[in-house]
């Protein structure tokens, strides 16, 4: 699931921009929704911190002490990963709004053919660099990689676990182990756990409980790599928070 996030100084219109793309996510079976709209500065930097999005379609001329440029300067320091949208009716920015990694830029108004072609291009684009998603079976469903708590294998079956929903594919287990970063490790010949989502091991019942009470088995197999992988584990949060308003204004 991509989330998505807009942020415009004028209700209106992030009203509108909402509904297009949500017409355009159930119009061609794109797995994504909105996950939270604001109008300033300050709440996004607060919603960031606590949460993981995909997209961010960002309004230029915010009418707040920073502008869309500052607020994208900012969110490149710490996350090079989220693609940036901008939208606004100055055309005259769209030379310096790339200097930001900008995917694409929407001018205003808005028109329904031009949005849907540049969310096409996105999911084209993470489709084909697949770093940070995983693509299930031939469809266009697309998982976070962090938002998947633990994988088994029934068979030729994968079952993708996540907080909220199951995702079923059929691929070789071995292969997309080749293909997950280091926070997923194999505990089981048919389970392989996200480390950050572990809440504790019970080394006598040989079981590792989830962040959502599931609980995963652990093989003698593969229980010292287990312990090995997440003993060096390097947790690495904090430093990643966004800087508030007006610490981003003292720098």
């Amino acid at each position: 699931m991509l989330n998505f996030v807009l942020c415009d100084d004028n209700k209106n219109i992030l009203d509108k921009l909402s509904q297009m793309l949500e017409n355009i996510f159930l119009q061609n079976d794109y797995n994504a929704k909105i996950t939270y709209t604001c109008d300033n500065a300050a709440d996004l930097f607060d919603y960031l911190n606590e949460n993981n999005i995909d997209v961010l379609f960002l309004d230029i001329n915010l009418k707040n002490k920073l502008t869309g440029l500052d607020i994208a300067e900012q969110i490149r320091k710490k996350n090079k990963n989220i693609y940036i949208i901008f939208i606004t009716g100055h055309l005259e920015y769209a030379l310096v709004a790339y200097k930001y990694k900008t995917f694409d830029y929407i001018p205003k108004p808005f028109v329904s053919e031009r949005l849907e072609l540049t969310i096409s291009r996105l999911f084209e684009d993470i489709k084909s660099s697949v770093s940070n998603f995983i693509k299930v079976g031939n469809s266009q469903m697309l998982i976070r990689e962090n938002d998947v708590l633990y994988i088994k294998k029934d068979n030729m079956k994968l079952t993708y676990h996540t907080q909220f929903q199951d995702y079923s594919s059929y691929i070789a287990f071995n292969k997309i182990e080749k293909t997950l970063p280091r926070n997923f490790v194999r505990c089981h010949k048919s389970y392989m756990v996200n480390i950050d989502c572990i809440n504790k091991i019970d080394n006598m019942k040989n079981c590792i409980y989830l962040s959502n009470n599931d609980v995963c088995p652990i093989g003698p197999k593969y229980k010292n790599n287990l312990l090995e992988v997440i003993n060096n584990y390097e947790y690495n949060t904090k430093d990643n928070e966004y800087l508030n308003e007006s610490e981003c204004r003292a720098n």
